[in-house]
């Protein structure tokens, strides 16, 4: 499982115009599902993403979690996140998991997620065209893969 985490100051989710979910500070978490990912891959990423200290403290400094921060988390699946480049110029998404496997596994990563935040998660639609707007903080990005866990 592969998320990109954007620390940000606002989020939204629009689709076919309309708006579907918006945040304020806190965290845009894209998420992708391969097929080998388990439950355990779904509690240790929420688990790293929530306490992930990426906001300042009162020195300016990095030190505190979106939790602390009493921040919002937004959850976006994105199956571009298992983009094969390796050959040619068209990527490959071979990795990611079709919706039968994906669509569980991204709901459970939500309620997961809300578990460890001790609220409420807004979300995208899973496989909708979805318009995401987000202002970067910082910019502050990070990419952790549950199977490559540096």
């Amino acid at each position: 499982m592969r998320t990109l985490i954007q620390r940000v100051q606002h989020a939204s989710v629009t689709i076919d115009g309309q708006l579907k979910s918006k945040i304020g500070k806190g965290l845009l978490v894209l998420v992708g599902v391969e097929d080998r990912d388990t439950r355990e891959d779904i509690e240790w990423l929420c688990k790293k993403v929530a306490n992930l200290r990426i906001f300042d403290d009162e020195n300016g400094v990095m030190n505190r979690s979106v939790i602390e921060t009493e921040g919002e988390v937004m959850v976006v699946s994105q199956f571009t996140l298992h983009a094969s480049t390796k050959k040619g110029n068209r990527p490959s998404y071979i990795h990611a998991s079709k919706p039968d496997i994906a669509i569980p596994m991204y709901e459970a990563f939500c309620a997961e997620m809300a578990l460890q935040i001790g609220k409420e998660v807004q979300t995208g639609t899973f496989g909708a065209d979805m318009k995401v707007e987000l202002l970067n903080d910082g910019p502050v990005t990070i990419w952790i893969d549950s199977q490559n866990k540096e």
